[in-house]
């Protein structure tokens, strides 16, 4: 008896051991690779707006109120706090996206644990997701918290329907509230099926378990309830938060989808893993169904596949519709893993566990070389990354970066030297100024505490002339400029049209500043 009692000891704590390790090396890898790869490459647009935007938040700026914003207000928040904790410089921008890649790695991992795969498996999966997640930008972005949470949110509803625990149910609308305060969509798309396959469940159950749904409720109108206290809290007014976040995009989002092109490319070629992963999940469906007589627990595994494929053709759909890179790669490790779950309970065939191993490595070597090291997302595929530079020669905020960008891929220093240049300039002129630019990291290592209107500059982000919005935006420009007594706005590039349709062109003077920026004098514009 009591050598039976040891050798149940010995195998737990040996299980606990192996649990740990597990652990430590799905932890050291989603950070590892996170800051891998946000230390090298630049692409100014979308390396900087969250950098920008977290600056702002920690001087007491916020989006809708004070910058016009269409984006997800969460990621500016959390980056103020890491900002606030680590200091404002290049580790704490990465180790915020470090963190969200450690959240969902671990958090696949205990999905696993939890169906019961083998916790071998479960590190195999939760390894080839820690890989390949935020590791294909390595610094906040709007698209991967948006997708990130929203496959949390896709987990935890899982797990309710599965195992009818009451902290599941409560946990699922916080992390799609989460996801949809990051992007719009595809929790917008999801909440629809949530709410649909929520209500096939309570039908399967024949709403005998109504109960069981109210957890749910609670932390929809608790989420409901952190909304309104933000804004009440910020003083952002509803109207700004409707137009700018729900309004405007839509109009945006109409005209996106009028201008849809489906063809082979956009729908099949670039999800084709995915694809291939959700094969086998079909022939389940298929096989179950087929069934006579089928048993509660069947049903409700019917239920969750169809869930799961309808999510990922929503993830896809979405991913279609941003005409941006493609980032959901990081969902092939997952499905590979429930059909695994799937398959074990209902084929047992051990061939196909090398199939999708198989697929699994390939996928993840095969997207780790063309997004983390060749840095695809940030459109830095054909730049030679070797010729990168360290970036503290601009501010010792930004060491151990690697500077290079495809604005100037064969000459970063040169670039580098002119924002230096320019950074001096600003920093020496003591007029009330604002930066407008890509270039996002100039207000903060200028030590600039006025901020721009604008969260993003680029076609989409802001109303153009044509827009029904234009107005509305205009006065709301015009209006900030006024409350900040702007007199000089410096600007680089082609982005002195964002103020010729704003301001009347013969009241501010226009002076080149260095070879990449102007200089505009408005002071004359609002006497």
């Amino acid at each position: 008896m009591l050598q039976k009692r040891l050798i149940l000891n010995f195998s737990n704590k040996n299980k606990s051991i192996k649990d740990f390790l597990y652990i430590f090396f799905i932890s050291l890898s989603a950070i590892i690779f996170t800051f891998y790869s946000g230390y090298r490459g630049i692409f100014p647009l979308d390396s900087f707006v969250i950098y920008d935007g977290g600056y702002k938040v920690l001087n007491g700026h916020h989006p809708f109120k004070d910058y016009w914003s269409i984006s997800g207000p969460i990621l500016d928040y959390i980056q103020s706090i890491f900002f606030k904790v680590f200091g404002i410089n290049w580790f704490s921008y990465v180790l915020h996206a470090a963190s969200i890649n450690l959240l969902l790695s671990l958090l696949i991992y205990f999905f696993f644990s939890q169906l019961g795969l083998k916790k071998i498996y479960c590190f195999i999966y939760s390894l080839g997701v820690s890989v390949l997640g935020y590791p294909s930008v390595g610094t906040p972005f709007m698209d991967h918290h948006a997708s990130i949470f929203s496959l949390i949110a896709i987990l935890f509803l899982f797990l309710a329907i599965k195992k009818e625990d009451k902290i599941y149910w409560f946990l699922s609308p916080f992390f799609l509230f989460f996801s949809f305060m990051s992007k719009q969509i595809p929790s917008s798309y999801l909440l629809i099926l949530f709410l649909i396959i929520i209500i096939f469940f309570l039908y399967l159950e024949n709403f005998k378990k109504i109960k069981i749904v109210y957890p749910l409720i609670l932390g929809g109108i608790i989420s409901i309830f952190l909304f309104i206290f933000a804004l009440k809290g910020n003083d952002i007014p509803f109207e700004n938060f409707l137009i700018q976040y729900i309004l405007y995009p839509l109009e945006i989002g109409s005209g996106r989808i009028s201008g849809l092109t489906f063809n082979y490319g956009t729908i099949v070629s670039k999800f084709k893993f995915i694809y291939i992963a959700i094969l086998p999940l079909l022939f389940v469906f298929y096989k179950i169904s087929k069934k006579s007589n089928l048993k509660l627990e069947e049903k409700k595994e019917m239920l969750l596949i169809a869930f799961l494929v309808l999510s990922l053709g929503i993830f896809i759909y979405t991913q279609i519709l941003t005409k941006n890179q493609t980032l959901i790669f990081f969902l092939i490790p997952f499905v590979l893993g429930v059909v695994h779950y799937f398959c074990n309970k209902y084929y047992m065939i051990s061939f196909l566990y090398y199939f999708l191993i198989t697929i699994l490595i390939i996928t993840t070597f095969k997207y780790h070389t063309r997004f983390n090291i060749n840095k695809k997302f940030m459109e830095l595929n054909d730049v030679d990354l070797n010729l990168s530079i360290n970036a503290k020669i601009l501010d010792s905020s930004l060491n151990n970066v690697q500077w290079i960008t495809p604005h100037y891929p064969k000459k970063p220093n040169y670039e580098l030297q002119q924002l230096l240049a320019l950074k001096n300039i600003i920093i020496l002129d003591k007029s009330n100024k604002i930066i407008m630019t890509n270039y996002q990291i100039l207000p903060s290592i200028s030590k600039i505490k006025n901020f721009s209107p604008n969260k993003w500059l680029d076609l989409m982000s802001e109303p153009n002339i044509k827009s029904k919005f234009f107005l509305i935006y205009k006065n709301f420009f015009i209006e900030k400029l006024k409350q900040q007594n702007i007199e000089t706005i410096y600007i680089m590039g082609h982005k002195i049209k964002y103020i010729n349709n704003i301001l009347k062109k013969n009241c501010y003077k226009q002076l080149p500043v260095n070879e990449i920026a102007y200089k505009i004098e408005i002071s004359s514009c609002f006497k």
